[in-house]
């Protein structure tokens, strides 16, 4: 497959390609090194990126709908306003990351690193997080309505104003988590 001049393979080396709204749906991107790449607005839903190098990437606006990212190198990526409904980034490395209103609805995000991510406003609504890293993550106004967060790592997290209604929250580790105006699993408000 061609687009845009590059050839799309797996393993393929695309690091700082223009692929701006570039149509990849279902292209295997297994392994691809697309360090720095400008993949804004683009179409990667149901694409194969395992273990794909994503760092410092522009995702912006991406759909990536179904799209596998397992064990993917998405540290300091641009993936504000993406799509990532039922997105598999289990084991990914997303530390740093820039999701602000990102929709993670249903996304495997299980043992994911989010250290220090921004996820402000992002749709986590029944996304798998059990196991994952969310050390100093912002969740502020995030809808983490029934994730899964069995076993998370949210020290010293932002969850000012999230929706934590019918969250699993068993074995989370919540030390120094601003939880201000939080709505708790229970249906209750933070104080």
């Amino acid at each position: 497959m061609e687009v845009n001049g590059y050839r799309i393979e797996a393993g393929v080396d695309l690091s700082s390609a223009d692929l701006t709204g570039a149509y990849l749906s279902g292209a295997d991107l297994t392994g691809a090194k697309l360090w720095r790449a400008n993949l804004s607005g683009a179409e990667l839903s149901y694409a194969k990126m395992s273990k794909a190098d994503l760092v410092n990437s522009n995702l912006t606006g991406a759909e990536l709908v179904h799209t596998k990212l397992t064990a993917a190198d998405l540290r300091n990526a641009n993936l504000t306003g993406a799509n990532l409904q039922w997105a598999k980034l289990a084991k990914a490395n997303l530390a740093k990351a820039e999701m602000i209103g990102a929709d993670l609805t249903k996304a495997d995000l299980s043992k994911t690193n989010l250290a220090g991510a921004n996820l402000e406003g992002a749709n986590l609504w029944l996304a798998n997080l059990s196991g994952a890293n969310l050390t100093g993550a912002n969740l502020r106004v995030a809808d983490l309505t029934d994730a899964d967060l069995t076993d998370a790592n949210l020290t010293d997290a932002d969850l000012s104003g999230a929706n934590l209604r019918v969250a699993n929250l068993r074995g989370a580790n919540l030390s120094g988590a601003n939880l201000a105006h939080t709505t708790m699993p229970d249906g209750s408000i933070h104080d």
